[in-house]
């Protein structure tokens, strides 16, 4: 039994040792950090080997790519001596597939064979065997054909020709040329070119010049010349010299690039610069850069260096306007501008000024557009002009960028929420959708723009929300001031209209946010933000509201209405805003409504159709309503359909130094106006009114008037632009008009805009009365057809005088957008900008 048992005790040892053998190759088989095996597969033959003799000395070989199972990295190229020689030596290992032979010895037979190689050493089978011959190639191009000249200029004519061919190759060609009739004397000119043309500059005028061509190869050959061809230079043309652009504006932190082109320019020797000041920048003989850190116009004169009795000049107006960021250019609302350089009566007419551009937007623009200059915005500093539509949308456009250019667009629409339907307000005063009408604030300091949007947010649902937003992207600063029927002031007038979404308690009055127009535009001063209020039409109820919100918090801080025991007093002035005296006293009129406020006792705080001066927190502190205010009432003859404006104070002795205009519809549509002082504007008084002066336009006021120099500048619906010089001695305008546009302006008239470079004398030939007609509209009271907004401008000294009047006809290049009623153009910096229907057009001095 033991033998047995032995030979299972081995054969027990054998399995063991089978099963660790089979483990440990199981176990390297799967370490992943076993070596490849190495590479040992050669590329493929090269093929396709070709021999060249370039030279006498030079052979130049090339062949097919080998290819590689890891990749090809070189070639060995071997060679031998001698017909039928078989003596290869290696003699290059160039990585490319061709190898130029060189230092050889000329009429001497070579032969080649090539193999590859690739990064393990694995060398290729030799390709096939392939001879050439060293020998001079003696063989020249072939004569360039079809020599043509081109007279250019008196100094230059250009040559061109029909290639040459060779065995080879052309390696490049010869211009010569001779001078004079006949001449024979041809010597090379310029160095040789491998191109068919050849520019020849410098030239006499008035001369005969002959030109010939030959071509040459690598190894000298030449081919035999061109047939001759000849050609005279004129006599030189009288030199011109011009500008661009050849007008323009910038502001003081502006650059303005200029070249000038100088004709007949013998020798292009371009020209030199001067200026009356400023700076010039990057200036070579064709071009510069002007910029000037102090205001005024700046003649730029480029004189030829050929011929400095020719010159060209051009005018650069250079302003440091601080912007145009509020209604009718500023606070007391004069609609001056007198930092205008770039605008004059010599370069305002249908030749030098015109349509440059213009900026589609989403819905018509009843807001004056505001300009900002300067301002740090898509990632660079720029002039911007901002514009608000009745979609409830606020634009930032760059103000100069042809075409135009869109910084962004804030809009206060979402799901659900959408501009109010004009057809809610039972009216169409604004016959398309009602968003934005008054015009925005900017406080340039804290750079916000102050703007309200109305809006509709379900049934019944109206709201009216005053926004600030950042000027360098449209974001809300604060959250928006919501303006609804909480707010009350006390009064018997009405509890509101449940129909629309607003009610009160008995004893007091809500604002309606449906019914109330946000019309006229806004103020800012002080640190507050007033923002006024009419109607839609005459729908009821509705007040003339007055509020005050803190330019930082967007807090209510105050708030007045005109006619809380009453009705209406609505607070229109054909979009004017307030106006503001240098005490912060603000200026406004209002419209047909209840009187009682010459009453001695309660209640007396109704001032319907009544010029009021209110303090900064909206107390009536004075205000004037004329003796026939009933039947202004009664025959809807609103005195507030027009704006106030404030006027420059006037010097001693003058009777009256603190005046104040405005006008409305005036007794029988006669466009009343009204000049009061300030300082006691007049109150009632049944008999009279106790007021400095007052005159007829002869048509009702639906517009602010402009104020400069001294003259006042009113359109009345149906009536020319006038304009009236102050007596400042009187404190009284002289009448009738001193002067007239020929032009009558239909409704609503016009708000004109005056701009100068400076006052008298400095702006003297500088002034120049803007103004909009926009009769053009389906809008009620006007056209009744939608037209084109037409933008006029008239000599300031003299209305007689029209120095420009854009295209009436829709489409046209020099045509505005479908106008708007009661739009006011923004004058700045060289250009006018309209707002309309669809866009805003741009106008300005052509480039």
């Amino acid at each position: 039994m033991k033998p047995s048992l032995g030979n299972r005790a081995a054969s027990q040892s054998s399995c063991a040792a089978s099963l660790a053998l089979s483990l440990a190759l199981a176990i390297t088989g799967c370490n992943s950090s076993s070596t490849p095996p190495p590479d040992t597969m050669p590329p493929t033959a090269p093929t396709g080997l070709t021999t060249t003799a370039f030279s006498d000395t030079q052979i130049n070989v090339a062949w097919t790519a080998s290819t590689d199972n890891v990749g090809v990295t070189g070639y060995r190229v071997e060679r031998c001596t001698g017909a039928n020689c078989a003596n290869f030596a290696q003699i290059a290992t160039p990585t490319t597939t061709t190898f130029n032979d060189t230092g050889l010895t000329p009429s001497t037979s070579y032969s080649y064979r090539v193999r590859a190689t690739d990064a393990a050493g694995n060398l290729s089978p030799f390709s096939s065997t392939s001879s050439a011959t060293s020998s001079k190639d003696t063989t020249p191009p072939s004569m360039p054909t079809n020599l043509a000249t081109t007279v250019v200029s008196s100094s230059q004519i250009n040559l061109s020709w029909t290639a040459s061919t060779d065995d080879v190759a052309v390696t490049a060609y010869n211009v010569q040329r001779c001078q004079g009739a006949a001449c024979s004397n041809f010597a090379p000119i310029g160095a040789p070119t491998t191109s068919t043309t050849f520019n020849d500059t410098g030239l006499t005028a008035s001369t005969s010049y002959s030109y010939r061509v030959d071509a040459t190869d690598a190894a000298g050959n030449l081919s035999p010349f061109s047939a001759t061809a000849i050609a005279s230079t004129p006599a030189p043309g009288p030199i011109s010299v011009s500008i661009s652009p050849k007008q323009g504006g910038i502001t003081t932190s502006q650059t303005l690039p200029m070249t000038a082109t100088v004709n007949n320019d013998l020798g292009s020797a371009g020209v030199i610069w001067t200026k009356t000041g400023g700076t010039f920048t990057n200036l070579t003989t064709t071009s510069v850069s002007f910029s000037a850190t102090t205001a005024g116009p700046f003649t730029i004169t480029a004189t030829s260096n050929a011929d400095n009795t020719k010159s060209a000049s051009i005018t650069i107006g250079v302003t440091d306007l601080t912007g145009v960021v509020t209604y009718h250019n500023n606070p007391s609302r004069d609609g001056a501008n007198i930092k205008e350089y770039a605008l004059t009566t010599s370069n305002v007419n249908s030749t030098s000024f015109g349509k440059l551009f213009s900026c589609a937007v989403d819905g018509e623009v009843f807001a004056q557009p505001l300009w900002v200059p300067n301002l740090a915005i898509g990632g660079g500093t720029h002039n911007v002009i901002f514009v608000a539509t009745q979609n409830d949308s606020v634009y930032a456009f760059d103000a100069d960028a042809k075409p135009c250019h869109q910084y962004w667009q804030k809009s206060f629409l979402s799901a659900g929420v959408t501009a109010v339907p004009f057809g809610d307000t039972q009216t169409n005063d604004i016959n398309k959708k009602i968003g934005i009408t008054g015009t925005p604030v900017i406080d340039l300091a804290g750079k916000t723009l102050y703007v309200v949007a109305k809006t509709k947010e379900g049934t019944a649902n109206y709201h009216q929300r005053l926004h600030a937003l950042n000027l360098a992207d449209g974001t809300d600063k604060v959250a928006a001031a919501d303006i609804t029927s909480t707010i009350t002031v006390s009064g018997s007038g009405d509890t509101g209209d449940s129909s629309v979404g607003c009610t009160s308690t008995s004893g007091n009055v809500p604002f309606c946010p449906l019914r109330e127009h946000q019309r006229p535009g806004l103020a800012l001063v002080g640190g507050i933000v007033y923002v006024s209020w009419a109607s839609h039409g005459d729908n009821q109820p509705y007040h003339g509201w007055i509020m005050g919100f803190n330019a930082s918090t967007l807090a209510l801080v105050s708030k007045f209405n005109d006619s809380p025991d009453g009705r209406e007093g609505g607070i229109w002035m054909a979009g004017g805003a307030p106006a503001i005296d240098s005490s912060n006293n603000l200026y406004v009129i209002t419209g047909n409504g209840d009187f009682n406020a010459n009453s001695a006792s309660a209640p007396n705080q109704d001032y319907g159709d009544s010029f009021l001066q209110l303090s900064s927190t909206l107390a009536v502190t004075d205000y004037f309503t004329p003796s026939n205010q009933g039947s202004l009432d009664g025959a809807d003859l609103d005195l507030g359909s027009g704006g106030a404006v404030v006027l420059v104070d006037l010097p001693a002795p003058a009777p009256h130094q603190h005046l104040l205009i405005g006008g409305g519809k005036g007794s029988s549509f006669n466009g009343e106006v009204f000049v009061l002082d300030r300082t006691n504007l007049g109150k009632f008084n049944a008999n009279t009114n106790n007021i400095v002066q007052t005159f007829a336009l002869g048509g009702g006021i639906f517009s602010t008037a402009a104020f400069w120099q001294n003259t006042l500048y009113m359109a009345g619906v149906g009536q020319p632009l006038m304009a009236f010089s102050l007596n400042t001695s009187s404190s009284l305008f002289n009448t009738p008009a001193g002067s007239q546009s020929s032009h009558s302006y239909q409704f609503p008239g016009a708000t004109p805009s005056v701009s100068s470079a400076g006052v008298s004398p400095a702006a003297a030939g500088t002034g120049i009365v803007w103004a909009l007609d926009t009769n053009a509209t389906s809008a009620p009271n006007a056209s009744g057809t939608d037209g084109p907004s037409v933008l006029y401008a008239y000599d300031a000294t003299n209305l007689n005088t029209q120095l420009y009047r854009s295209d009436t006809t829709a489409g046209s290049a020099n045509a505005a957008g479908n106008a708007v009623k009661f739009c006011v153009p923004t004058i700045a910096n060289g250009k006018v900008y309209v707002g309309t229907q669809t866009e805003l057009t741009v106008f300005g001095l052509l480039p």
